[in-house]
């Protein structure tokens, strides 16, 4: 189990590209997070057997409850500036993820292990009338490497995709609600802990809405292929992903796509 407290201040210059609608301004962002986990799985490069399973949720104070009004006349929503609006950020923020871990065979080195997963991720608000926080956004598609999270936006990949192209409303904006689902065949070719080597088959799926009420976790974009994982202490988790696209979102996308990661649990929700 996690819990912290935590508080960020964004000073905002002309990010119209980065934060979507509210591109100048300073905003507060106090928030109370709780984590709670449980793993059994084997072991952390190459697990065979085991689970886990996490529940993460997010919250900061709903402050339009306490200012409903301003010198005595009801707030007019629809007329405040953004920087009133976000000036002190307010949302409530759920995910969920599981990963399973099944052996296939009774080899004692080489398993075929079966690895499935799913993840769902929930971004609200108090007040329907403010509208959704800019902030703590979901960006999905593709194997998107930037660090670049000041504003707590989460990058999902979805191999086979561009990236970021399954984000709806768009990719500067970022999505309030996520689903992903993926399988993956995996077979150990070397499990010497100073360079463990594995190829895998997989399957993924997933999709972004842009309001809570479209939300659909049967209504997903879907991806095939192949990989190749080579843990060096050195370096950490090093990823080679050939992904073909099942879905089409629009006809310039290539239907096949090569992707390279870096890191343990980057790109997962």
């Amino acid at each position: 189990m996690y819990t912290g407290l935590s508080y960020q201040q964004f000073q905002l210059k002309r990010f119209s590209s980065f934060f979507g609608s509210f591109t100048d301004g300073i905003s507060n962002n106090i928030s109370w997070d709780f984590t709670l986990t449980r793993s059994s799985t084997s072991d952390p490069i190459y697990p065979t057997y085991g689970s886990q399973v996490t529940f993460t949720s997010k919250f900061t104070p709903p402050y339009t409850f306490f200012r409903e009004k301003v010198n005595g006349e009801s707030i007019d929503y629809d007329n405040l500036t953004e920087q009133d609006k976000y000036k002190f950020v307010e949302y409530y923020k759920f995910k969920f993820t599981a990963h399973w871990y099944t052996a296939l065979n009774k080899h004692k080195e080489r398993k075929f292990v079966l690895h499935t997963n799913l993840g769902m991720g929930f971004l609200g608000s108090y007040n329907s009338k403010l509208g959704q926080s800019p902030f703590e956004r979901f960006y999905l598609g593709g194997v998107y490497l930037s660090g670049y999270r000041l504003d707590g936006r989460e990058f999902v990949n979805l191999r086979g995709y561009d990236d970021l192209s399954v984000t709806f409303p768009d990719q500067s904006t970022g999505s309030p609600a996520i689903v992903k689902y993926s399988m993956e065949l995996r077979y150990p070719l070397s499990t010497n802990p100073s360079a463990t080597i594995f190829a895998m088959a997989f399957a993924d799926a997933g999709n972004t809405w842009s309001n809570l009420r479209s939300f659909n976790p049967f209504d997903v974009y879907r991806s095939t292929g192949v990989g190749l994982r080579i843990f060096l202490p050195m370096f950490g988790l090093l990823g080679f992903d050939y992904g073909w696209r099942l879905d089409e979102i629009n006809s310039t996308m290539a239907k096949g796509q090569f992707h390279f990661s870096i890191g343990m649990n980057l790109g997962e929700l």
